[in-house]
C-alpha cells in the first residue's frame, strides 16, 4: 500500500505490511505527514523519505519486513531518498538490531509512537540526530479521533476500536508488541465512521485484536452491541463487518443485534486456534471445545445464514497425533465457512517457545496442508449449496479481457483480502463500491459466479 498525494515538494513514499490494524495506523501517519506539507508518492525512486511500517508478528512476517526494509534502502544509492524510517511491530520489538545490521535505517519509530513520525521525518531530514530511536512509549498513545488518509480502494475501510492485548496467549508476542488493552471512547469511533462514511465508504469492517472485550475499561463501561447500534445510525453506511471475536465473549445480546440489525452482515471471524482442551490450556486460551461448540450452535440457530470464519494452528508445541486428529474431527463436524491455517511460529519471548517437545517443520506444514485438503471439500460443498440462490453483492471492479460488462464482487460471506469473490456478469456499467443484486449460477471451492438480476427480479 502506497500513499499518493501531488503537488508539493517534499516527497515520502510510504510502505505498510502486515494486518488492518496496521493499515490503519499507517493511513493515521500519511494524513499528519500530509497535514505537514508533505507528499505523498508512489514512486519510490523519487521519495526524499521512505517509511516502512513493519509486521513483527510471525517469522514469515518478520522475512517479509526485513527483505522490504533491505530493498527500500538500496533506493539510497539509486534514487533520492535521503532517509529511511522503518516504524510498527519490528521497530517495536528489534529496534536495537535494525540499527546493528541495518545501517540504512535512519529512525525507528515504535507502535506507541505514531503521532510523533512528522517531528521524526523533520528530524532526520535535518540531520538533526545521527540516528532517531522513538519506541519507549508503548501504551501511552493517544487513541482519540484524527483523520485518515484512505488507502484502500476507498468504498471500504477498517474501524479500528481498541488497541493491545490483555489475553496473552502462550504463543503471541502481541501483548509485549502493542501493551494492554485499551478500547477507543465511542464518541471518537463514530465520528471517524461518520468521516469515513461521508468520504464514500459503505462497507466498515470493526478490528481489534479482539474487539469482543470492547469497553470493559471504559469509566463508562460501553460495549460492543452498543456501539454497533450507534454505528448502524450513519445512514452512508450499508454493511458493517465483525472482525476477530473471541468465542468466550460472544454474548447473547450481541448475538441477537447481529440477528436484528440489517447492516451488520451475517458474517463473524472467531478466531479459535485448536479445540484440544489440553492445547488450549497450554496455550493460555480462555475457550474450550464445549464452549466453542456451544457457541457456535447459538450463532447457527439464531441466525441460519451466518458465514463462520476461524483460524487453526498446527504443529503446537506437544501437539500429539491423537490432538491433531481431535482437530480435524472437529472440522469435519463444525463445516466452517471459511478456514485459515497457520503451521506453528516458535517466537523468542514468547512462552510457548520454551515449551519442550517443540514439533520438527515439515510436520507442522504437514498437518497444516491435512487440515486445508480437509476444508476444501467442505468449502466446495457450501460454495455449491448457494447456486440458484439471490444474493447482494458489493462491486470490487471491472475483470480487465472480458467482454461484455464482468465484474469482480463480494458477498457477505466475503472479507476483502482473505476470502473469495463472486465473479458477475453484469447488464450495464457498474461502478466500484455499487451494491447490486445477482443470482448464483457456479460455484468453485471458494468463488461463486453469478448474474445481475433485473429491477423487477431484485432482492428483498
Amino acid at each position: 500500500m502506497k500513499g499518493d498525494l501531488d503537488g508539493l515538494s517534499r516527497q515520502i513514499s510510504f510502505v505498510s505490511l502486515g494486518c488492518d490494524k496496521n493499515t490503519v495506523d499507517s493511513e493515521i501517519m500519511i494524513s499528519l505527514l500530509a497535514e505537514r506539507g508533505y507528499a505523498l508518492t508512489k514512486d519510490d525512486e523519487k521519495a526524499d523519505v521512505i517509511i516502512v511500517n513493519t509486521c513483527g508478528f510471525i517469522q514469515d512476517a518478520k522475512e517479509e519486513s526485513i527483505q522490504t526494509i533491505i530493498e527500500m534502502g538500496g533506493y539510497k544509492e539509486v534514487g533520492a531518498c535521503k532517509a529511511l524510517i522503518v516504524t510498527g511491530c519490528l521497530a517495536q520489538r528489534y529496534a536495537d538490531e535494525i540499527f546493528q545490521e541495518m545501517p540504512e535505517v535512519d529512525a525507528v519509530v515504535g507502535t506507541g509512537s505514531y503521532e510523533s513520525i512528522v517531528d521524526v521525518v523533520d528530524a532526520v531530514l535535518s540531520k538533526k540526530e545521527e540516528k532517531l530511536r522513538c519506541v519507549e512509549k508503548i501504551e501511552e498513545r493517544d487513541l482519540s479521533y484524527h483523520k485518515r488518509t484512505i488507502t484502500t480502494p476507498g468504498y471500504y475501510e477498517y474501524l479500528k476500536i481498541a488497541e493491545g492485548c490483555d489475553n496473552h496467549c502462550t504463543y503471541c508476542i502481541i501483548p509485549k508488541l502493542r501493551g494492554r488493552y485499551r478500547s477507543r471512547r465511542p464518541e471518537d469511533i463514530l465520528r471517524e465512521a461518520e468521516d469515513l462514511a461521508r468520504s464514500g465508504v459503505v462497507e466498515v469492517m470493526i478490528v481489534a485484536q479482539d474487539i469482543t472485550k470492547y469497553g470493559r475499561d471504559l469509566p463508562e463501561l460501553a460495549t460492543l452491541s452498543g456501539l454497533l447500534r450507534q454505528l448502524c445510525e450513519i445512514e452512508e453506511l450499508s454493511w458493517i463487518r465483525l472482525l476477530y471475536c473471541y468465542p468466550e465473549d460472544i454474548t447473547d445480546e450481541l448475538i441477537e443485534i447481529m440477528a436484528q440489525e440489517d447492516k451488520i452482515l451475517p458474517y463473524i471471524d472467531m478466531p479459535i486456534q485448536h479445540c484440544s482442551n489440553s492445547i488450549l490450556r497450554r496455550m493460555g486460551r480462555r475457550h474450550t471445545k464445549e464452549i466453542l461448540l456451544e457457541r457456535i450452535q447459538r450463532l447457527r440457530q439464531r441466525i441460519p445464514e451466518i458465514c463462520i470464519r476461524t483460524t487453526l494452528i498446527t504443529g503446537f508445541p506437544g501437539e500429539t497425533e491423537d490432538e491433531f486428529e481431535e482437530m480435524c474431527d472437529f472440522v469435519r463436524e463444525v463445516r466452517f465457512d471459511r478456514l485459515g491455517v497457520f503451521a506453528y511460529s516458535q517466537e523468542e519471548n514468547t512462552p510457548a517457545a520454551e515449551f519442550a517437545d517443540q514439533i520438527p517443520e515439515a510436520e507442522k506444514q504437514r498437518r497444516k496442508e491435512q487440515l486445508m485438503e480437509i476444508q476444501r471439500s467442505i468449502s466446495e460443498a457450501k460454495s455449491n449449496e448457494f447456486i440458484g440462490q439471490k444474493m447482494k453483492v458489493l462491486v470490487e471492479g471491472q475483470i480487465p479481457g472480458e467482454e461484455g460488462y464482468v465484474y469482480s464482487t463480494r458477498t457477505y460471506r466475503d472479507a476483502p483480502d482473505i476470502d473469495g469473490f463472486l465473479f458477475l456478469k453484469a447488464t450495464r456499467s457498474l461502478l466500484s463500491g455499487e451494491v447490486v443484486d445477482c443470482e448464483v449460477t457456479g460455484a468453485s471451492e471458494y468463488d461463486l459466479i453469478g448474474e445481475m438480476l433485473d429491477e423487477d427480479e431484485y432482492c428483498e
